[in-house]
């Protein structure tokens, strides 16, 4: 099986890994525990691309727009200018990356409030002229959704996301005010992130149900929001630390991993799919 052999690549790999998950329509979910773990690992940057997809299921809905104002959504005049699409890109206007709780001590913040945090950190450049990688933009977003639907994040994606597609256990980190980070810290398991890739591999679609729509997944992939090329055949998200998820339409199969490697040699896993023959 094709899902042996690439196990047997993987465990050749320096990389530390955890779990790794398949999806194809042939085979459906298979899933490879590499060590004895727990069930959940934090997914750390992989968390975006659920974040972005929590804006995608309100742009289905009509609720917001790329092009709508972070300023307007979060009541604050000195962002007016600043977009949900430049949150979602990475263009937000920082000189340099914050609210990384994964590397910063949060015990040296000046307030707990980490939206005031986000607003009033300096943006020496104007919106959309400077890509500046940074969590706080994804924070920003997670308060967005809340502000827009009514509802934390988490709790959104729940029901619209979570409980459709399946997943076992989950848990977000969250600010001290108790909203998810948005950026990081989301705690699951590849045989479970494993289908939000095949929801994107999918156009939108889980197991016969639409839970985004086709437009959304196209303007994802068109504006390289998160998901982004990892070679010709092959589109995703990585970690921190090697963790993953990625789907490729050239091979029809998406793919999740979870690892912790500070050295990157998780990034061997992607090399090694972007190669793959199937």
């Amino acid at each position: 099986m094709q899902f042996d052999r690439i196990i047997r690549d993987l465990s050749q790999l320096n990389a530390n890994l955890y779990g790794f998950a398949m999806w194809t329509k042939e085979e459906g979910l298979q899933f490879h525990r590499f060590q004895p773990c727990t069930r959940c690992h934090n997914g750390y940057s992989v968390a975006k691309a659920f974040t972005t997809t929590a804006i995608g299921l309100l742009w289905d809905e009509g609720k917001l727009d790329v092009g709508d104002s972070l300023g307007d959504i979060l009541h604050d005049p000195a962002w007016k200018n600043v977009t949900i699409e430049h949150a979602l890109t990475h263009r937000i206007g920082y000189g340099q990356g914050h609210l990384d709780i994964d590397v910063e001590n949060v015990n040296t913040y000046p307030s707990q409030d980490y939206l005031q945090l986000a607003l009033n950190f300096p943006r020496p450049y104007s919106p959309g002229s400077h890509f500046q990688y940074t969590d706080a933009g994804f924070y920003l977003l997670s308060r967005a959704v809340d502000h827009v639907c009514g509802e934390k994040m988490d709790s959104f994606l729940r029901k619209r996301l979570i409980e459709p597609l399946g997943f076992q256990e989950i848990a977000w980190s969250r600010c001290p005010l108790d909203f998810p980070m948005g950026a990081t810290g989301l705690y699951t398991g590849a045989e479970d992130n494993v289908k939000l890739s095949a929801l994107y591999l999918n156009k939108g679609v889980w197991q016969g149900q639409r839970i985004l729509s086709e437009a959304w997944v196209n303007l994802v992939e068109n504006r390289n929001y998160e998901l982004t090329p990892m070679s010709d055949t092959l589109r995703g998200k990585m970690g921190m630390y090697g963790q993953g998820i990625a789907y490729s339409r050239t091979h029809r199969a998406a793919f999740a991993w979870h690892a912790f490697d500070e050295k990157r040699h998780g990034m061997d896993v992607q090399k090694y799919l972007a190669d793959l023959t199937l």
